[in-house]
């Protein structure tokens, strides 16, 4: 899977999980077009990966990023195929995952109405939602093909294409895709090796959801050989993965929550906690980069099996 070039493109995207929306200089910030399999292609660039499938029907697109990083996106995907973009997927609602909704549907666009943008409806809930000394979400912005059952799904350029979605999460939005007989699942931030788990309780996430929704993903997927190759994962950070790397996350988390409800069991408070360290054992393989640090995620677990208090 050339995983040496994989990671070291992939690390290369700006790690901005539950970053704000903020003036940033994106002009020496490059896309990197990587081959998944099937008709699937990952983006890093700035922010969340992208996933493209293309083919005969046009182009769908897993997360936006940036709206500065449209045109450098429809650049790549221009590599790829000259049909218009027909649909969009927001896996959640951070910015650098739908921030550039409404760029790309307007570069991207063919002759007719634009691409239909699907997503959850709570984050459609929370995209209408007024932020204090923050301007609203545009309506060119906003998804107007969202869902509220446990899944929706599509056919698209010869596949499949089931959108489930994934309850109390890292948000309470999450979606993953699945691209069936491409036999890729694109999963936004619920999985991203390489960093701590992002679980956003303001938004609804929680640690519980998380480890469903990782299970849940490990039904889909479905290795070669010896646990490698098969079903291919696109994170919302990170690189190209396989099942094992999914299980591996998904065994950390459990660990670490185990830990963390044992010592509230005794009573310990947050700083405790922390001091205990319950994520020792893999500090040096989960990165403190970005803005998600490893003492906001087992605050987060924390908080999360502790009523949020």
């Amino acid at each position: 899977m050339r995983q040496p070039l994989l990671r070291a493109l992939a690390l290369s995207a700006v790690v901005t999980t539950l970053a704000p929306a903020q003036p940033r200089n994106f002009d020496n910030t490059q896309e990197h077009l990587l081959p998944v399999q099937g008709n699937t292609y990952m983006l890093a660039g700035a922010g969340g990966n992208t996933t493209l499938q293309v083919g005969k029907d046009g182009v769908l697109v897993v997360d936006t990023q940036y709206a500065e990083m449209a045109p450098k996106i429809l650049s790549e995907i221009r590599k790829l195929s000259d049909k218009p973009i027909v649909w969009m997927v927001n896996t959640h609602i951070d910015q650098d995952h739908s921030g550039g909704n409404a760029a790309l549907a307007k570069l991207g666009r063919g002759p007719g109405p634009g691409p239909r943008i699907i997503a959850h409806e709570n984050v459609l809930n929370r995209m209408t939602q007024r932020v204090p000394n923050q301007p609203p979400v545009p309506d060119e912005a906003l998804p107007n093909d969202e869902y509220g059952t446990p899944q929706k799904d599509l056919f698209f350029n010869g596949e499949a294409v089931v959108i489930y979605h994934m309850p109390r999460a890292h948000t309470d939005g999450d979606s993953i895709v699945f691209f069936r007989r491409s036999d890729v699942v694109s999963v936004g931030d619920i999985f991203t090796p390489d960093q701590w788990p992002a679980i956003d309780l303001a938004r609804g996430g929680s640690v519980e959801g998380t480890l469903d929704a990782l299970n849940y993903i490990l039904t889909l997927t479905v290795p070669e050989r010896y646990q490698d190759g098969g079903t291919l994962v696109v994170p919302g950070h990170g690189r190209i993965s396989n099942e094992a790397d999914v299980v591996e996350y998904r065994n950390m988390l459990t660990i670490v929550r185990d830990r963390v409800q044992d010592l509230l069991k005794k009573g310990m408070t947050l700083e405790q906690v922390k001091a205990a360290r319950p994520a020792r054992d893999y500090e040096t393989e989960y990165s403190e980069r970005g803005l998600w640090t490893k003492d906001m995620f087992v605050e987060a677990v924390y908080r999360s099996l502790n009523g949020n208090r």
